[in-house]
């Protein structure tokens, strides 16, 4: 899998950065102030990732998707290793991630990945979306924010 920085003025992954965020608006916000990353094996996207600084020190892992026929075969994990490698060669001491508390999928492997639950945002979900978000038969309220420290 070869990993890429997305070239300004380049098209987004629009259809793939929406299945991790269902704001297109959002979306195309936090690309324009961040680092947009692709992952391609034999030039079929695969995944990409979007690193937001923050501040000085902290930059964050704004979104992340895989292809769904590319699932459950290691690429997310692939993807957040590369953006902690990115992120530390870029001088940040930390790493943050948010998702959602109907996300366990994401919840589990970002802990494998060396994620700490850092805090929750209470109905950022309801707050930020007009539309209510379901997954894995659970509705999307919170935001569970993570960090990773160097």
């Amino acid at each position: 899998m070869e990993i890429r920085l997305l070239n300004d003025g380049a098209d987004l992954p629009m259809n793939l950065l929406l299945e991790a965020d269902p704001s297109e608006e959002l979306v195309r916000e936090y690309c324009s102030n961040g680092f947009v990353y692709e992952a391609a094996v034999d030039d079929e996207l695969m995944g990409v990732y979007v690193l937001l600084p923050l501040t000085d020190g902290i930059v964050e892992i704004k979104n992340i998707a895989v292809a769904e026929d590319a699932r459950g075969q290691g690429y997310g994990k692939r993807l957040i290793q590369h953006a902690l490698s990115e992120a530390e060669r870029l001088g940040f001491g930390h790493v943050e991630i948010g998702t959602g508390n109907s996300s366990v999928d994401q919840l589990m492997l970002y802990q494998k990945c060396g994620f700490r639950i850092d805090s929750i945002d209470r109905d950022f979900f309801l707050r930020n979306y007009p539309e209510p978000i379901f997954e894995n038969g659970i509705q999307c309220r919170d935001m569970i924010r993570l960090v990773y420290t160097f």
